[in-house]
């Protein structure tokens, strides 16, 4: 199935109004990262359209976009899929293409699956990467543990993937892309939310700067008097010589 890379229709809660504001709601860029076959396409489809679909067509590492409100306010969020990544002689096999997502993100969603143990091992390697492309910028990363209902043939345990991303710091969610959307909405939501949190809180020095007031234009009358006193004094000057 090929999906189209602009989703704004299925937009949760589309934009209203004719306002600047609504036209230009604040962007939220989040990158979906993981090995090969952990449900990273699946796992965005199903946050932008509620629904699941199996088969897929090879990740192209396609942009989507859609609205959503958050606390409030309506955000532009787009998603990035990405290619599936290994470790290749015990680092990760990462192009510069993914890396130019990962630059670009402003949050990541690190997936791997509970009946793939190796897509669990590129966990901490992803997250270091992104940290390493994110200098001394905290972006919010949400670690996912896809196909919880594969437990007939699972490899991982939920509380290894909890106790991992406890170590990191992240936010951990276990989901079924295939049967429930709601920690999968609640996934992408949080880091909506910590990134429109991030975005408000570093933009006060702007938002002080515009708010001081400009100095006043001086008065054009004001200007004509003073002009008229300086050439009258200089009358006077030349006259007393």
């Amino acid at each position: 199935m090929r999906l189209t890379q602009s989703m704004c229709t299925i937009a949760e809660c589309a934009p209203g109004g004719d306002g600047p504001a609504a036209a230009r709601p604040r962007l939220v860029k989040i990158a979906v990262v993981g090995g090969s076959g952990v449900g990273k396409t699946a796992l965005v489809v199903r946050f932008l359209t509620r629904r699941f679909i199996g088969d897929y067509e090879r990740n192209a590492g396609n942009l989507y976009s859609r609205h959503i409100q958050v606390d409030g306010e309506m955000l532009a969020i787009q998603v990035q899929d990405t290619p599936g990544v290994q470790i290749h002689e015990h680092s990760l096999d990462c192009n510069e293409q993914l890396n130019r997502c990962i630059r670009w993100a402003d949050a990541l969603v690190i997936v791997f699956s509970i009946t793939d143990y190796k897509s669990f091992e590129l966990l901490s390697h992803l997250y270091h990467h992104v940290r390493q492309l994110h200098p001394g910028n905290v972006v919010p990363v949400v670690i996912v543990a896809n196909k919880a209902d594969l437990l007939h043939i699972k490899e991982v345990e939920p509380q290894q993937g909890l106790q991992l991303a406890n170590m990191l710091g992240c936010t951990f969610y276990e989901v079924s892309v295939s049967e429930n959307y709601n920690n999968v909405f609640n996934a992408f939501h949080l880091l909506c939310k910590e990134v429109n949190k991030q975005q408000i809180t570093s933009t006060p020095e702007r938002r002080r700067t515009s708010l001081i007031p400009r100095p006043k234009s001086p008065n054009m009358q004001d200007l004509k008097r003073r002009f008229k006193q300086a050439l009258s004094a200089k009358v006077r000057t030349v006259t007393s010589v």
